[in-house]
């Protein structure tokens, strides 16, 4: 019994005695009908008090394990192996399953996509990742306490599911003065993620092999979604003009795009190519889903208004994200709705995780009523195109052959490289801490551009030369360490 309790962790004396008892009944140590070692003799032996072997035998009692008769001692109660055995004979056996065997179908496709991982911190050049020194922390907390000291009660309970009404309205208010969309507060749903709105429109909108088109180039989140749910993604190129409309390709029950700023490029979809995909979605009855991600932060030209505010027959489901704009740990984003589609998914959202935090929706719509939002966006707008221009002049005199293929606005920049260079200078800067999110594994079937995607919102000037200095240092080591030897010399 003593070395059974040496091989019990964690817990009190009491617990670990039980534990030590349970494992003797079920190992056929101590077996059906056998007289337990009186309290003050297994106290005496493993150097316990009585009163911890007392309490012991009487929960194990409590449990089954043990039959207590008085002045005569206690008695294991029960023998395991015939317990189980009646059940044993009533379940057949069979191998122990395989891993593919434990999840569902749709359950396998959400784990063989990889998932959606985020970076848990800022670092050169992690993409997609605001300045948070720069935010106004101060300022949060106040409104925070305020809150707070208001009717904090009710803020501490369940929410509305399609999200705070205060909140609805201001998101409305903000889309329709600054992206052109056409929507009240009505049309609103507040989400904790871009990645949710997509996971909630894909179980909700499609059907087991229904097509999805993407662009491609594209964005791998709404990819890993679309095929979780088992839908068919149909690839759609990309040409000036933007993602482009193939009749012959079947026919959708979703579009997705990013057609004010398309992930990873950068470029902007023309006006004549929005209104044929609107047309398009029309004719064949699909739904167009509009991910306005990072609209916020455009710095040479004014942000094309939304597709959504072209939409006058209600196919357009418009994203956006608190992410960029405010903290990535804020947990808020929005879908508004086409009228017809808002019971439905309001309820169906209430299937996932019921609402947002109560609170942080109050702050946020607070930081926006009050116009600290506003003027929030207005300085990130000013501090980022600084950083973008100090990426653009580093990569110019730095790294010469790694080349921008849009620069108009984001939080991040891509570029492409020469071919076959690569995942050579990924593994090179990953040694050095430096990460470079591939542009490449973004394609699908379109012809595959080698490159980065480089974050550079979170850095300052100073940090992006110093890493750019670091990976041209890599990239011309890299080439030398490729080049071939010098040929064998002729002379005697």
């Amino acid at each position: 019994m003593l070395t059974l309790l040496e091989g019990q962790a964690g817990g009190g004396r009491r617990e670990r005695l039980c534990a030590a008892l349970r494992e003797a009944v079920r190992s056929g140590q101590a077996r059906l009908g056998e007289r337990l070692p009186s309290s003050r003799d297994l106290a005496q032996d493993l150097g316990l008090s009585r009163v911890t072997v007392e309490a012991a035998y009487a929960q194990l009692e409590t449990e089954g394990y043990v039959r207590r008769r008085v002045g005569q001692g206690s008695f294991v109660a029960i023998d395991m192996g015939a317990s189980a055995a009646p059940a044993m004979r009533r379940v057949p056996t069979r191998a122990a399953p395989l891993a593919t065997d434990l999840l569902s179908l749709r359950g396998q496709r959400m784990v063989d996509t990889g998932g959606c991982a985020e970076p848990e911190r800022p670092r050169a050049f992690v993409a997609g990742s605001p300045d948070l020194q720069a935010f106004p922390t101060e300022l949060w907390r106040q409104l925070t306490q305020r809150r707070l000291r208001g009717d904090a009660s009710a803020l501490m309970f369940y929410g509305d599911p399609q999200g705070l009404p205060a909140l609805r309205e201001a998101i409305a208010h903000y889309l329709t003065q600054s992206r052109g969309v056409r929507c009240s507060a009505a049309q609103v749903l507040v989400l904790t993620s871009s990645q949710q709105a997509l996971q909630l429109l894909s179980a909700t909108l499609l059907d087991e092999g229904d097509a999805v088109w993407m662009e491609d180039p594209g964005y791998a989140g709404a990819r890993t979604a679309f095929v979780a749910s088992g839908a068919r993604l149909v690839d759609m190129a990309l040409d000036e003009q933007g993602a482009t409309i193939d009749p012959s390709r079947p026919s959708p029950r979703l579009i997705y795009l990013t057609p004010s700023h398309q992930f990873p490029t950068g470029r902007a979809m023309s006006l004549a190519r929005r209104l044929a995909f609107l047309a398009h979605a029309r004719a064949c009855g699909a739904w167009l889903i509009e991910d306005d991600y990072d609209s916020e932060f455009l710095y040479d030209h004014q942000p094309t208004p939304a597709l959504q505010g072209l939409d006058e027959q209600g196919r357009v489901v418009y994203i956006g994200t608190f992410s960029k704009s405010l903290f990535p740990s804020v947990r808020l984003a929005y879908m508004v709705l086409p009228e017809a589609l808002v019971a439905p998914l309001v309820t169906a959202r209430t299937t996932y995780d019921g609402h947002p935090a109560q609170l942080m929706q109050a702050v946020a719509a607070d930081f926006m009523v009050q116009g600290h939002f506003a003027a929030h966006l207005r300085l990130m707008r000013q501090l980022y195109r600084g950083r973008r221009d100090a990426l653009l002049q580093a990569l110019h005199t730095q790294l010469p052959w790694a080349e921008p293929l849009d620069s108009r606005g984001g939080l991040q920049m891509a570029v492409r490289l020469p071919p076959g260079s690569e995942a050579r200078l990924t593994r090179a800067a990953a040694q050095r801490g430096i990460a470079t999110p591939s542009l490449g594994e973004l394609y699908h079937t379109a012809p595959r551009n080698e490159g980065w995607r480089l974050g550079f919102a979170a850095l300052t000037p100073q940090a992006i030369d110093a890493a750019v200095s670091t990976l041209s240092a890599l990239s011309q080591r890299s080439a030398r360490s490729a080049s071939p030897p010098p040929p064998p010399s002729t002379q005697a």
